[in-house]
Order: C-alpha cells, then sequence, then structure tokens
C-alpha cells in the first residue's frame, strides 16, 4: 500500500502542481489582457481627444471664416441700401414737379422734403461702419423693445408676402 499510498500522493501533488501553474499561467493573462486593454483605453482617449481638438480647429477656422464673410455682406448690403435710398431720393425728387402739378405746391414741398430726408438718411448711412450700425440697432432694441418687436414683426411679414407671391 505504500506505493499506492506514495502514487496517490505523488498524482495529488503533481494534478496541484498543474492547477496552481494554470492557475498562475491564467493569472498572468488575465494581467496581459488588462495591461493590453489599459493600452488601448489610453490609445482610443488620445485619439479621440486629438479629433476633438481637430474638430475645435476646424469649427474655429469656420467661425473666423463666416465672420468676414458676413461682414463683407453687411458692408454690401449697407452699399445697396445707401444707393437704393438715393435712387428713391432721385425718384422722389424728379416727380415733385408731378405732385405739384396734380395736388398742389404744398404737396410737392412735402416730396421734396421727403427726398431730402431721403438723401440725408443715406449719407449716414455711408458715413457710419457696419459696427456703428450694429451698435444703433443695439441701443434702439435697449430703449424700445416694443418698437423694435413691431418692426421685426411686420419686416417678416412683408418678407413672407414678397416670397409668397414670387413663387
Amino acid at each position: 500500500m505504500t506505493d499506492k499510498t506514495t502514487a496517490t500522493t505523488d498524482n495529488r501533488s503533481e494534478a496541484k502542481s498543474r492547477f496552481n501553474a494554470a492557475l498562475e499561467e491564467a493569472k498572468a493573462g488575465a494581467a496581459a489582457l488588462k495591461a493590453e486593454g489599459r493600452d488601448r483605453a489610453v490609445a482610443y482617449r488620445d485619439q479621440a481627444k486629438g479629433k476633438g481638438e481637430d474638430w475645435v480647429t476646424d469649427a474655429k477656422a469656420y467661425g473666423e471664416e463666416a465672420k468676414i464673410k458676413g461682414r463683407e455682406l453687411a458692408v454690401e448690403g449697407k452699399v445697396k441700401a445707401g444707393e437704393g435710398l438715393r435712387s428713391l431720393s432721385r425718384l422722389v425728387s424728379d416727380n415733385a414737379y408731378q405732385v405739384d402739378e396734380k395736388l398742389g405746391a404744398k404737396y410737392g414741398d412735402y416730396a421734396r422734403s421727403a427726398s431730402k430726408s431721403l438723401d440725408g438718411y443715406a449719407t449716414r448711412l455711408d458715413e457710419k461702419s457696419v459696427d456703428d450700425l450694429v451698435e444703433d440697432g443695439r441701443e434702439f432694441v435697449r430703449k424700445s423693445p416694443g418698437k423694435a418687436l413691431g418692426i421685426a414683426a411686420l419686416v417678416g411679414f412683408m418678407f413672407s408676402r414678397l416670397f409668397r407671391s414670387s413663387r
């Protein structure tokens, strides 16, 4: 029996030794997977951070381009508005004599006065920068928010009618 007992003990020792070796190997594998997962997470986080920074940079660049284009359009709109006011002023002034003939000199003088006012508005518009005009608009809204809202509603209504009729 001693041979049997020794053989059983040897088998148990060998099984225990193999089990412990397998356990150690599993622990080492788990530690390696954990380290690999951590490395990948760091790499993905750095990659995502880099992409985010790229997107922020792109968004800033697009914002600057939009600012420049918006300023160009605002200046162009200011020039066209001035030209439109001058054209309207000339039209009213050129037709003031007809108002004199049909309605009387008093109303012709009103037309000439309106023409001068329109020309004056065009001149003031030309003299101001876009920034000054924006600040004037802000100041008007601060002082008279009700009027500003009413004007915005009226302009919106006029644009809706204009675009609806063009269809």
